[in-house]
């Protein structure tokens, strides 16, 4: 990679440190599955502590009632717990209220934004469709890196074009990639942010930023005007990038609150179910081994339990995908970077 020993992989997973299966649980499988494995875990873990105590539940009943104290303490856990979640997602949501004169400015910032895009992608009109724009973009940028490419090819400068096309193959091949990814991606799924964020343009900043530094001088007029619009292309692809991850975070928050009603309400049934109406006495037998008494407590601590095992599904994505693009432009947080690595002599 002409000297780019240390340049992260082409997707966001092969650039994390973290095994793959543990990327597609964080950030690609559904958030419903996702939750249903961890009510599996719930239910398994308590199945499992009830074999291994060596006090049997219901032996534990006669002394004490840990089974009401334990749904009290869910009800209010339940009630609060979803009352907040659901009130912080809507102050976040609120930013998107304001003022006509607010709204007024923020429509001319986006109309600018794609104006900025339109003119870069030599386009009469942008697409209106996130995956589509995001798209658009990439391609630009593939076509960019070509021109730079055969503005460079007549230099002398041997390293120089060796660098350019070493620089502009690694770039167009994974243009085409992320094009193939975006196809049929649609917005308020992952696919479209995933393509996005797999599209490491910092990256691509920073290795052109650093050829033209290394051989400024070996810059014409057409060099130079080439030059700056792949770089404008891609910082409008991060402007891009950002601006859509910032409407994805919104969106999974509506969802989140969403679905934190579907489970809540049978969530706080079952819950008061057990408070108001089961008797232990009434409850005999076993199964597989294990205290009937067991496996409706432990049921029923798993339905109770399901609106915070929802928060984690969700925000194990959000919080995943906020760590891996802290930085905007050409940073590189990961330890796989480091400038003396990379530096030219």
């Amino acid at each position: 990679m002409s000297g780019d020993g240390s340049q992260p992989s082409d997707t966001m997973a092969q650039r994390s440190d973290a095994p793959t299966v543990k990327q597609r649980l964080l950030l690609d499988t559904s958030r419903w599955l996702i939750t249903l494995g961890l009510m599996l875990f719930v239910f398994g873990g308590l199945l499992v502590v009830a074999r291994l105590s060596p006090v049997p539940l219901r032996l534990l009943m006669q002394t004490d009632d840990p089974i009401e104290t334990a749904f009290q303490a869910l009800v209010t856990a339940l009630i609060t717990g979803v009352t907040l979640v659901v009130t912080i997602n809507s102050l976040v949501l609120s930013q998107e209220l304001g003022a006509v004169e607010d709204q007024r400015e923020r429509l001319e910032g986006a109309m600018d934004f794609r104006e900025d895009v339109e003119s870069s992608i030599d386009a009469p009109i942008s697409p209106p469709e996130p995956a589509s724009f995001l798209q658009a973009i990439v391609a630009a940028s593939e076509e960019r890196a070509e021109d730079f490419r055969a503005a460079v090819a007549e230099s002398h400068d041997d390293t120089f074009v060796d660098r350019v096309d070493d620089f502009v193959d690694n770039l167009t091949s994974h243009a085409d990639s992320i094009r193939d990814e975006l196809e049929d991606a649609q917005f308020g799924t992952y696919d479209v942010l995933k393509a996005a964020l797999d599209y490491n343009y910092s990256w691509k900043i920073f290795r052109l930023r650093r050829i033209e530094n290394a051989h400024a001088d070996e810059f014409d007029d057409e060099t130079r005007d080439r030059y700056d619009e792949l770089l404008e292309t891609l910082e409008l692809f991060g402007l891009a990038r950002e601006h859509f991850k910032t409407l994805y975070f919104q969106w999974e928050l509506i969802n989140l609150s969403r679905a934190m009603m579907y489970v809540a309400v049978p969530a706080l049934v079952v819950t008061l179910s057990m408070l108001f109406f089961f008797n232990a006495t009434a409850v005999s037998g076993s199964l597989l081994g294990t205290d009937v008494l067991v496996w409706i407590v432990a049921l029923a601590v798993t339905v109770a339990v399901t609106p915070f095992l929802l928060l984690i599904a969700f925000i194990l994505r959000i919080a995943t995908v906020a760590k891996r693009t802290l930085a905007i432009g050409p940073f590189i947080l990961r330890d796989s970077s480091r400038g003396e690595e990379i530096d030219w002599e």
